[in-house]
C-alpha cells in the first residue's frame, strides 16, 4: 500500500514536472512581437486582445511601446524595429511607401460608419449662440484646427468645405495636437477644430464648444485608423501575420458587441470599458460611457475607397512627394484568411 501511494507521488511530481516544462517550452517558443500604439481608445483591439489572452493563445508575446503620433512609427516600422504599428494614414506613411520603406495597411483600427462620428467639428460655443456660425459654408476665414498637415483631419475639413460649396484652401488651418484644441477653443484662440473623442466631450463639458456635427456625417465610413504591418516583419513570418490577426479580429468582435447605437453600451460594454480603464491614461468609465465610440470593420478590413479619396487630396495639396498608389499600400489578405477560418462577424444578442 505503501509503495503504491509512493508510486503515485512520484508519478504526480513527474507529471507537474512535465507539464511545466511544457509550459516553459511554450512561453520559451513563444514569438515576440514590438507594436506601436497611440494610447488611444483605437487602440482597443490590441488591449483587448492582450487583457483575454488571444495573443497568447496565438503563441504570441506582444510588447506595446507608445509613440505620440503614428508618423513617429514609419521609421522604425522601415527598419524592423517595430513589427506592427496602429494609427492615421497620413502623407507621411505614402511618402515613406514612394521612397521604397515597405509598410502595409492591413486592417481596420479606427473608421466613421453612421453613428460613429468620433472626430466631429467642434465650434465655439459664442459663435453658435451669436448666429455667427450656422452651416458648413461659414469654416470660411475662419481659424480651424487640426492635427497637422496631410492627416486625416485634414482630409475631413476638405470635405466638410466640399459640401458647402467653399474650398479648403478658404479656411485657416491652425495645427494642434488633439488635447490642446480643447484650451485653444476654451482661450477662443481658434474658432473651431476636428478634434478625437474624449477630447470632444471634454470641450462640451467645459461649454468651450458646441459638436457641430459628426464626422460620419461629413464623411461617412471614413478610414481614420488603421493597422500597419513591416515588410521585415511579412517577410520573416507571414503565419505570425495571421496569428496576429486572428487575435485582433476576435478582440474586434468583441469590441463590436460592446457598441450601440454610436456608444460604449452594448451586451460587452462593461467588459470593453474596464479593459479600457486600464491601459489607458482615462480612469472613468463615465467618460466612455459618455463619448460617441469609433466604429471598426468587426470583420477587419480596411475601406479602400475612402483611402484612395485621402491619396489623392494629399497629391493636390503638394503633401506626397513620390509616386505611390492605394494597391501598392493595402493588404486585406490577412483579414480575408481569418475571416473565411472564422467566419463573418454575428453581432451578440442583447440580453
Amino acid at each position: 500500500m505503501r509503495h503504491h501511494i509512493f508510486s503515485l507521488a512520484v508519478s504526480a511530481i513527474i507529471g507537474s514536472s512535465l507539464l511545466g516544462a511544457a509550459h516553459s517550452a511554450h512561453a520559451a517558443d513563444a514569438m515576440k512581437l514590438e507594436v506601436g500604439i497611440s494610447g488611444a481608445a483605437t487602440d482597443v483591439g490590441f488591449f483587448i486582445a492582450d487583457k483575454k489572452g488571444y495573443f497568447k493563445a496565438e503563441g504570441l508575446e506582444v510588447k506595446m511601446t507608445n509613440f505620440d503620433t503614428a508618423a513617429k512609427m514609419v521609421a522604425p516600422l522601415g527598419a524592423g524595429q517595430l513589427d506592427i504599428g496602429g494609427g492615421g494614414p497620413s502623407a507621411g506613411l505614402y511618402n515613406a511607401i514612394a521612397r521604397g520603406i515597405d509598410i502595409k495597411i492591413v486592417a481596420d483600427k479606427g473608421s466613421t460608419p453612421k453613428g460613429h462620428g468620433f472626430q466631429p467639428l467642434m465650434v465655439r460655443k459664442d459663435l453658435i449662440d451669436s448666429g455667427r456660425f450656422k452651416s458648413l459654408a461659414d469654416l470660411k476665414g475662419l481659424k480651424v484646427a487640426i492635427s497637422a498637415p496631410g492627416s486625416g483631419s485634414s482630409t475631413t475639413l476638405n470635405e466638410a468645405a466640399k459640401k458647402d460649396g467653399i474650398k479648403f484652401e478658404d479656411v485657416e488651418k491652425v495645427y494642434l495636437a488633439f488635447p490642446q484644441q480643447v484650451l485653444a477653443l476654451q482661450n477662443k484662440a481658434i474658432d473651431a477644430a476636428f478634434t478625437t473623442e474624449p477630447n470632444a466631450t471634454e470641450a462640451e463639458t467645459r461649454g468651450a464648444a458646441v459638436r457641430f456635427m459628426g464626422d460620419d456625417l461629413i464623411y461617412p465610413d471614413h478610414q481614420v485608423a488603421v493597422i500597419l504591418y513591416s515588410g521585415s516583419f511579412l517577410k520573416k513570418n507571414p503565419e505570425a501575420g495571421k496569428r496576429f490577426m486572428r487575435a485582433y479580429i476576435k478582440a474586434l468582435r468583441d469590441y463590436n458587441d460592446a457598441l450601440k447605437d454610436g456608444k460604449l453600451a452594448g451586451p460587452k460594454a462593461d467588459e470593453v470599458i474596464a479593459i479600457l480603464t486600464e491601459y489607458t491614461n482615462i480612469k472613468d468609465p463615465a467618460v466612455y460611457r459618455t463619448i460617441t465610440a469609433h466604429g471598426c470593420n468587426p470583420d477587419g478590413f480596411v475601406n479602400v475607397p475612402t483611402l484612395g479619396i485621402d491619396l489623392d487630396f494629399f497629391k493636390t495639396t503638394g503633401d506626397i512627394e513620390g509616386k505611390v498608389t492605394i494597391d501598392q499600400v493595402v493588404d486585406n489578405s490577412f483579414a480575408e484568411a481569418v475571416v473565411k477560418e472564422l467566419g463573418p462577424y454575428k453581432p451578440m444578442a442583447a440580453k
